[in-house]
């Protein structure tokens, strides 16, 4: 009986077919996984760059690219027949001498590009890659075939121009020696396109020599292209599941599938980088380890409910899926107060709130300034006494207070804090710092018999890590043991949307730290657009001093982003509703579509706007495009006076570092909104636009 290996490309082409012709292609592979007599047969193709590639008519006018290798084939892609035949010629298979990983070539743009190198060269006496000799080249695995074209290049330029035709497993150690020149970094960047497995006394693993004719033992070194059908039940989850859910690219499938880390461990990575697939995969894993009950939380129950559904799709075993809670961390400490207490704890609104913050203001000091000082220093702290906070580092506050002005703020803060004990309410942050004092009031082993008030959690999983406020990381860090594979957490601090610093080794959560740079949702055009957008600058928190932006790259091309401006809210609805209709025209679904505006008066607008016309897609806060992943987004009001919103600024005169911290969480918000798109982003805008908006 033969087996399938299924490309994450042959899904997404498989996908975009109209219902008929998916429908005859999946009956094709069930037949060819069956040996039918009715099934489809490998056919050669002539003048082809490697013999082992085939082609399987899989319906009407669109066929699969096959590659054979004894009784295994691997689905490369779906095309229409000409195109088919076009790609078959075109492209050759290999295996990586050094890493062992699976690579597709389109050898015959390679090869052509010799041409154009050579008379590119003439002329100048610098190469590119003189400094290396042959050897060295090979030893990184790159393909003998291709020493002959990069001993033409004499600049980033010339390799930048082949981009598009090589495997990423060549192209990464190259850039690598072109812009670095050492060894070491192209050996490093080798390493982010293999799944790492930890073998004895290596903790990086290793494969030995790769043969380059085992392209099955190739393929299984490569999880993020393919995954193996040897079952119609393994076909239909390959086929109907997103494709996070089944393929992982190396990075993600190494950190999620880790056996053991010794201390915390913190991803960080710009958007679409897969921080949330690797803690959901990282989740998967701890699960069906059975070592003990797992938490995986986040900053907001939107995402926890959204992390809830996408573990149902990864995990099958409903026993496995019992063993993972998911919660956000405010829900968290809700339960375990009101356990403590035997009553749910009653929470203060935001208004009255405000009202209490501006009753403890008086003339002195303005409420915002009150209520961020509180958060950012005392609950931050945890601050107890009023010593304590004169003697306390107000990190991130540059207006300096004198220990007598200190003294005033301390008595505003107990003003507030003693009116809401008076009432028997507590804000959010309250409850979380009261969580963790319950916690860390139990002794003993959490698991054992001894202890059994305190969260019954072995592992927990922390997702949207740049968002939670340290009170509510000491509680995290009460609700599990000291332990091998204790806590794991991804963040990215470029897309904080709360003004929430904190490097985690201050809270007794010292990590060891793993950083992404491939974006693997986004197109290079939008990722370009945001870093733009975003000033592409450092950002602190989560580790000790500030992470970069550098390096951050995208691996496909697509349509740059469109930004309009128009003359009135109503041409821009306009135009909204007449850009949404295009895509749905293109063949889009509704669900894969959102729009996104920084009020709440934009949002009801454009949700009415786009009801009139019939459409139904999602329409939300830039707030509530959190954690969310669509083809096509819209981004509306993007206009000055509205993005940045001036009610979230802080003053210049009150607090100048308070309000450039707002303008980067401003820039933060509109940047998560457009890189949520994989495929194509539009922006528009009445009036000016948004300073925040590249030139």
């Amino acid at each position: 009986m033969p087996s399938l290996a299924i490309s994450p490309e042959f899904v997404r082409k498989l996908a975009a077919l109209d219902a008929a012709a998916r429908r005859d292609a999946a009956v094709a592979l069930r037949r060819f996984l069956h040996n039918s007599l009715a099934a489809p047969h490998p056919e050669r193709v002539r003048n082809g760059r490697d013999p082992r590639l085939a082609t399987l008519r899989l319906s009407a006018g669109h066929r699969g690219v096959v590659v054979r290798q004894e009784d295994t084939y691997w689905l490369l892609t779906l095309l229409p027949d000409d195109e088919a035949w076009s790609y078959a010629q075109r492209h050759r298979v290999g295996v990586n001498t050094a890493i062992g990983v699976v690579e597709v070539w389109d050898a015959e743009a390679v090869d052509q590009s010799e041409a154009a190198l050579r008379r590119a060269s003439q002329g100048s006496d610098h190469r590119l890659f003189g400094t290396f000799c042959d050897n060295d080249l090979l030893d990184l695995g790159i393909d003998a075939t291709l020493l002959p074209i990069l001993r033409l290049m004499t600049s980033e330029a010339h390799l930048t121009g082949i981009e598009p035709f090589l495997p990423e497993s060549q192209l990464a150690p190259l850039m690598a020696l072109a812009k670095d020149g050492s060894p070491a970094a192209a050996w490093s960047e080798l390493d982010g396109c293999r799944c790492m497995e930890p073998g004895p006394g290596d903790r990086r693993g290793g494969i030995g020599t790769a043969d380059p004719d085992d392209l099955i033992a190739a393929l299984r070194r490569s999880p993020g292209r393919a995954a193996f059908a040897t079952s119609q039940q393994e076909l239909e989850r390959i086929l109907n599941a997103p494709h996070w859910a089944t393929f992982l690219y190396p990075p993600q499938h190494t950190y999620s599938n880790w056996e053991r880390y010794d201390r915390p461990t913190l991803v960080t990575g710009g958007a679409g980088t897969g921080k949330t697939v690797i803690a959901l995969h990282r989740a998967a894993y701890l699960a069906r380890a059975g070592t003990g009950p797992v938490l995986l939380v986040t900053f907001s129950q939107a995402l926890a409910s959204e992390l809830a559904a996408r573990l149902d799709l990864i995990i099958d075993d409903e026993t496995v899926r019992e063993r993972i809670e998911v919660r956000n961390v405010d829900r968290l400490a809700h339960r375990i107060v009101s356990e403590a207490e035997g009553r749910p704890p009653t929470l203060v609104g935001t208004g009255d709130l405000a009202a209490l913050w501006q009753e403890a203001a008086g003339s002195r000091f303005a409420a915002a300034f009150l209520l961020r000082e509180w958060e950012q220093v005392i609950l931050s702290q945890n601050l107890r006494t009023l010593d304590e906070y004169i003697a306390a580092p107000r990190s991130g506050r540059t207006v300096e207070l004198s220990p007598e002005i200190r003294g005033t703020v301390w008595r505003a803060v107990q003003y507030v804090t003693e009116r809401l004990r008076e009432s028997g309410r507590r804000t959010l942050l309250q409850l979380a710092s009261e969580a963790a004092e319950l916690l860390g009031r139990s002794t003993g082993d959490m698991l054992g018999d001894e202890a059994p008030g305190r969260e019954p959690y072995r592992h927990i999983v922390v997702d949207e890590a740049q968002d939670l406020h340290p009170a509510q990381w000491r509680l995290l860090r009460a609700a599990v043991p000291f332990a091998p594979n204790d806590m794991f957490v991804v963040g990215d601090p470029h897309q904080r949307m709360f003004d929430t610093r904190v490097a985690l080794a201050g809270l007794g959560i010292p990590t060891r730290r793993f950083h992404l740079k491939i974006s693997y949702r986004l197109p290079h055009e939008i990722l370009s657009f945001g870093i733009r957008l975003r000033g592409g600058g450092p950002a602190d928190g989560l580790v000790e001093g500030v992470a970069e932006l550098h390096g951050y790259r995208a691996l496909q091309h697509g349509p740059r982003p469109t930004v309009l401006g128009y003359v009135s809210q109503e041409a821009e609805l306009a135009g909204l509703v007449s850009h949404l209709s295009s895509w749905l025209a293109d063949g889009v679904p509704e669900s894969e579509i959102a729009v996104a505006a920084r009020t709440t008066d934009l949002v009801r607008a454009a949700r009415t706007a786009l009801e009139q016309a019939g459409i139904n897609v999602k329409v939300t806060m830039l707030h509530g495009m959190k954690g969310l992943e669509f083809r096509r987004v819209a981004v509306i009001g993007v206009a000055d006076g509205i993005v940045p919103a001036p009610e979230a600024l802080t003053p210049a005169a009150e607090d100048p570092t308070a309000r450039a911290h707002d303008l980067q969480r401003e820039r933060g918000l509109l940047y998560v909104a457009c890189t949520r798109a994989s495929e194509m982003l539009y922006v528009s805008h009445t009036g000016r636009a948004s300073p925040f908006l590249p030139a």
